[in-house]
């Protein structure tokens, strides 16, 4: 995917990669984008109603009164030439039929997930493994949940040997940038070793 501006410029070295941000209801997916967005992203957020409240389970997240409905949108220059389009997915499963279409062209996913309520990310790890989308586990440390070592999380979702898992704070732009980065080198590695293995 060569950004438009590159296209414009003809510069066609420069390039703009496709991001997936997913994870559970309330778990910080917004937050994210926002934080590294170099550009003001794009929200689609609703207030939660009460009819909302039969099927969203805020148990953990009381504090929260918007929820995403459709993508947020984000754009961040990792370094000169190599640009990332973030797209927040929705975290309520009845919005999960807009995943196949954002996750179309996507280099892989960071999937963000909460310790206190852990279970809520295993539909995000699910959908890109069975898709073969690389992706890593950001565990959002959340002021006054328990604290565990990546190890611990990855025995916890029974991930794939390789599959990395990092600590972030979802709010700090250096911290998310860093998570971005640690995808883009696993994606990287991944398309690389599946490359050889179709040509051998």
């Amino acid at each position: 995917m060569v950004s438009e501006h590159s296209e414009a410029t003809g510069d066609t070295s420069a390039l703009a990669l496709k991001i997936l941000v997913a994870g559970g209801f309330g778990v910080g997916k917004t937050t994210l984008v926002g934080a590294v967005s170099e550009i003001k992203p794009l929200r689609t957020e609703e207030l939660l109603s009460e009819v909302g409240q039969l099927v969203d389970d805020t148990d953990g997240v009381d504090q929260k009164v918007t929820t995403t409905v459709a993508m947020d949108f984000g754009r961040i220059t990792i370094r000169s030439g190599l640009s990332l389009y973030l797209f927040g997915t929705p975290g309520q499963d009845r919005f999960w039929f807009l995943w196949d279409e954002l996750s179309q062209g996507a280099l892989g996913a960071v999937v963000l997930a909460d310790t206190r309520r852990l279970q809520d990310c295993f539909p995000a790890v699910d959908y890109f493994e069975h898709r073969r989308i690389p992706f890593v586990v950001a565990v959002n440390c959340f002021a006054g949940a328990r604290s565990y070592d990546a190890q611990d999380v990855s025995r916890a979702l029974d991930l794939d040997q390789g599959t990395p898992v990092v600590l972030c704070d979802a709010r700090e732009r250096n911290s998310g940038k860093e998570v971005l980065i640690q995808l883009v080198e696993y994606a990287g590695r991944m398309h690389t070793a599946r490359l050889l293995d179709s040509v051998s």
